[in-house]
């Protein structure tokens, strides 16, 4: 099976090195970094992970996912590298395109950009992003990326991002680019897969659920002349199961990946590892 694992929180307190060796060392095909750059102290949000809406507290408690996956490349040689997600209506593509690149070409290719546009509004508009319209903001932001990371001088032109010829290196080691994969469950969320995206990463979602929107991700994928077997189906954030690892996979998913729960040092860590890859590798 392909089972990736994210970080348990707070993700500060655990070196990304470490934890990414002994993922890798156990069997983890990949390792996810979600981030929060900040979060309000004042919010009216609610949480969509919860039933109360109130935010876990780790949530404020986030390592910058690029830096952290840095430090996991450099002491690993096989395990994939995933943000789970990266906030894309909060990052310049200018800046965001050649940490991208550099993390890409310098960990092998073995970089998968996650990305969604957040559930909350104060958060987001403090960044700079407008969370009334985040996913045309972040169309915007896919296409500027894809210009940068694969043409010599590239421009673009839009009315969220808008930039002259220019030269942008490193190029990624993976070409054209890093696989995209586009989270939520938002009701455009496949049509935008197919349009800008490589992959799904949902991560409340039950196996009908995906099920299902294979068969309409294939139909929509023959429709535009995309293969179907190019787009993927990644399931984030599941409880570490054997048997409902198995039955996303057996739905159409392409990959699983479990959560630990929340530890605070390296030798709750390591332990904690081992028991997730025990019930689900």
């Amino acid at each position: 099976m392909t089972i990736g694992i994210s970080t348990p929180l707070p993700a500060y307190k655990v070196n990304a090195a470490f934890m990414a060796s002994k993922a890798e060392e156990l069997g983890f095909e990949s390792i996810w970094y979600a981030e929060h750059p900040i979060l309000p102290v004042h919010s009216t949000s609610p949480f969509p992970g919860s039933e109360d809406g109130v935010i876990p507290w780790t949530y404020a408690h986030f390592a910058d996912p690029y830096i952290a996956l840095a430090q996991a490349s450099g002491a690993t040689s096989t395990i994939k590298l995933g943000t789970g997600i990266t906030l894309i209506p909060e990052r310049n593509p200018l800046v965001l395109a050649k940490a991208v690149s550099t993390l890409d070409l310098f960990s092998g290719g073995r970089f998968i950009l996650g990305i969604g546009t957040g559930w909350h509004r104060e958060e987001t508009e403090i960044m700079g992003g407008d969370f009334d319209h985040r996913w045309t903001q972040a169309k915007e932001s896919l296409l500027a990326l894809k210009e940068l990371w694969t043409k010599d001088e590239a421009e673009f032109h839009g009315n969220y991002y808008d930039f002259p010829p220019v030269q942008m290196y490193p190029k990624p080691a993976q070409k054209p680019h890093p696989p995209i994969l586009i989270g939520g469950m938002a009701r455009r969320v496949l049509q935008r897969i197919v349009e800008v995206g490589d992959g799904w990463l949902p991560n409340r979602v039950t196996p009908q659920q995906v099920e299902d929107s294979r068969k309409q991700l294939d139909a929509l994928a023959e429709e535009r002349g995309r293969d179907p077997e190019s787009i993927t189906i990644s399931v984030y954030g599941q409880p570490p199961d054997r048997q409902n690892a198995q039955d996303y996979l057996n739905a159409g998913a392409n990959r699983v990946i479990v959560r630990p729960d929340v530890k605070e040092t390296e030798e709750e860590v390591a332990d904690e590892i081992e028991r997730v890859a025990e019930a689900s590798l």
